[in-house]
């Protein structure tokens, strides 16, 4: 093991940010680098296509710790530096240019990169993604009153991207190949009232839809052209079709690495002395008995503390919060609790007028009458009651769930 080995993590947005604050928290008073490939200082993501995107919050507001923080807690902060290996038998990982960091522990926090949209053109046309600051920055600069934007995918990112892009006075036209939006997040049940939001603020929704190409040079309007044959003007395409785990330096190390780098309870991979948190970790989540890979801010937010515990040698640290997620589109404020998947669910019990979702509603998805999810849409102070029917395991009677005029069932 090299002489300058110490605690090493690659990756420095929220995960890894964390990271170096546990390890500091929990009393590691040895060597900590960070190696991140932005130039920023560690960020968080979320408000990037929230309140950053529709500039109600300024840059200031998306770092994880002040500016004096990585200097004050002795962490070696490498921006502008990708890692371009790992050698796992010597214990270290070499940066870009060459340089060699030693590690005795090495914990992976790389996150994930957007899916691009291969279509004819794509490449040369204003396509944009959203996946860091700048790229927000360049969205929101597209964002003119009566610009046309054409948002290419109905996920979450897409539809904070639209309603974002209407805040703004700019028209939009959401591109989706299923037919409704977060069909796969929330389930046929739930998705038609995502669709009628985004429609009652004067999105124009084509669902069953794909891209065929894209006609456009990168520095003026282009064109999008659907495979039924329609054409779309567009100052800008917007895509949002999803994200792939940066697992290839884990990969080419050798990490046993599935839609993710694999890890167990403890977010240990198939290496013992190498550790991942956040979008790019597909952990054995104890609640489910299956690994689940879950790409939103509650995993990068607290997973890293787990592993910064397992990383000190605490084998009894293990990662069993129920995941949970959250989005802000218009005057709809929605929190889910919970793990789905498709066709994983057998009923959909609401509490609520899901028409009037401004209102508030609660939705609970149920298998065998056990909650397995829950989601809060302007209804506050549910996150805690919904995980602990989502984590009790126990059944609940669905008319109990359903009735407003009945408190929710409190498991012991």
């Amino acid at each position: 093991m090299p002489e300058s080995a110490g605690m090493v993590i690659v990756g420095a947005g929220l995960a890894g940010a964390k990271a170096a604050q546990a390890l500091r928290t929990q009393g590691y008073g040895g060597r900590i680098v960070l190696v991140g490939d932005e130039p920023s200082r560690p960020y968080q993501r979320p408000p990037l296509s929230k309140e950053y995107l529709q500039g109600t919050a300024g840059r200031d507001a998306l770092f994880v710790h002040p500016e004096g923080w990585y200097r004050n807690h002795d962490v070696d902060l490498r921006l502008g530096s990708a890692a371009t290996a790992i050698h796992p038998r010597r214990h270290e990982i070499v940066l870009r240019g060459g340089e060699r960091i030693g590690y005795a522990k090495l914990l992976l926090a790389t996150g994930a990169t957007p899916r691009p949209l291969r279509v004819p053109g794509g490449p040369g046309a204003p396509v944009l993604y959203l996946r860091r600051v700048e790229d927000s920055e360049r969205i929101r600069a597209a964002l003119l009153p009566d610009a046309r934007l054409v948002v290419v995918g109905a996920g979450w990112i897409g539809l904070e991207a639209a309603a974002a892009v209407r805040a703004a006075g700019a028209h939009v036209t959401v591109v989706e190949s299923a037919e409704l939006p977060l069909l796969r997040a929330l389930g046929p049940e739930m998705a038609p009232v995502f669709a009628h939001l985004h429609r009652a603020h004067g999105v124009d929704l084509r669902f069953a839809a794909e891209v065929a190409a894209i006609e456009g040079t990168g520095r003026g309007p282009a064109t999008v052209h659907l495979t039924d044959g329609t054409a779309l003007d567009a100052d800008a395409v917007i895509a949002g079709i999803g994200a792939a785990p940066n697992a290839g330096l884990a990969a080419d190390a050798g990490l046993a690495v599935e839609d993710g780098i694999v890890v167990d309870a403890s977010l240990r991979t198939s290496d013992p002395d190498i550790y991942a948190a956040g979008d790019v970790a597909r952990a054995l989540h104890p609640l489910y008995g299956k690994h689940i890979r879950v790409e939103h801010w509650a995993g990068a937010r607290h997973q890293p503390a787990v592993a910064a515990r397992a990383m000190l040698g605490d084998g009894a640290a293990v990662y069993d919060r129920v995941p949970f997620f959250y989005s802000d589109q218009y005057d709809v404020a929605m929190e889910f609790s919970g793990h789905i998947e498709p066709g994983g669910y057998d009923e959909v019990v609401v509490r609520g007028d899901t028409g009037r979702a401004g209102d508030g509603f609660l939705a609970f998805w149920l298998a065998g009458d056990r909650v397995l999810a829950g989601m809060s849409v302007n209804v506050r102070g549910m996150v805690k009651p919904i995980e602990r029917l989502v984590r009790c395991g126990k059944p609940v009677n669905p008319a109990i769930l359903a009735d407003p005029g009945l408190p929710l069932p409190r498991p012991e």
